[in-house]
């Protein structure tokens, strides 16, 4: 009886040892290995987590030259050298992450970093922050894509005088819904005109008790939707 379980045992373990060989010739892996094989797969095409960027700099060169001509006009009598190049990360109109680029005056990167790095801890929705330079250097266009920036040499609408974005001092945020008025009724960008009336809700529109208000009043600049002479609910500038 034992020698007849002993060659059983025997002839089974042979079986299987063939059943295993022949399945790693034709390519096949034991259900164990695929199951601990699973998650190391899963992890391949998992994406990477988004990670926030708040950071600044010198004008790159790459940079410098997609504003020449463009925010950065032949005679500017500002230097590059006065100037930040900035990212930014952000939470989009859909709640999703971004980050996106800015320039500035130097003396106030160190504000817009801490002010926008808020914004996004809080998930405040902003709609992009790209160069103006995207807009071929166009103030209207950038507004009228509802694009957060600062730098442009540029005078102030309707006038002669240059804008303190000229000098990269001051800030548009969400400008489609914050539109610019003057005393004659014009309003900047024209797309704007739904949002003319403050007292409507409506979201993201900017007030005095909005998160964004208060921080860059907390920061030292003024706001443009407090002025009495005209209105400029997107605009926020430093002196």
């Amino acid at each position: 009886m034992r020698t007849f379980s002993f060659r059983l045992i025997s002839v089974l373990a042979i079986a299987a040892l063939c059943m295993l060989t022949a399945c790693r010739q034709r390519g096949s892996r034991a259900p164990e290995a695929a199951l601990f094989d699973a998650p190391a797969e899963v992890a391949e095409t998992a994406p990477a987590p988004f990670v926030p960027v708040f950071s600044a700099a010198a004008i790159p060169p790459e940079v410098e030259e997609r504003m020449r001509g463009k925010s950065y006009p032949e005679g500017a009598t500002i230097a590059l050298s006065e100037l930040c190049y900035l990212r930014l990360s952000y939470v989009d109109f859909d709640g999703e992450p971004q980050t996106g680029e800015m320039v500035c005056n130097a003396a106030i990167a160190d504000d817009l970093l801490e002010i926008f790095q808020a914004l996004y801890e809080a998930k405040y929705p902003i709609c992009s922050i790209l160069l103006v330079d995207d807009f071929g250097g166009s103030d209207d266009e950038s507004m009228k894509a509802d694009n957060t920036s600062c730098f442009n040499y540029r005078t102030v609408p309707l006038s002669k005088s240059l804008s303190r974005h000229a000098f990269g001092m001051a800030v548009d945020v969400n400008p489609l819904e914050n539109p610019y008025i003057n005393r004659s009724g014009i309003v900047m960008p024209a797309e704007g005109e739904p949002y003319v009336d403050r007292s409507r809700d409506f979201p993201h529109k900017i007030t005095r008790d909005d998160l964004c208000c208060r921080l860059f009043l907390e920061h030292g600049f003024t706001w443009g939707g407090s002025w009495s002479d005209r209105k400029d609910y997107q605009h926020f500038e430093k002196r």
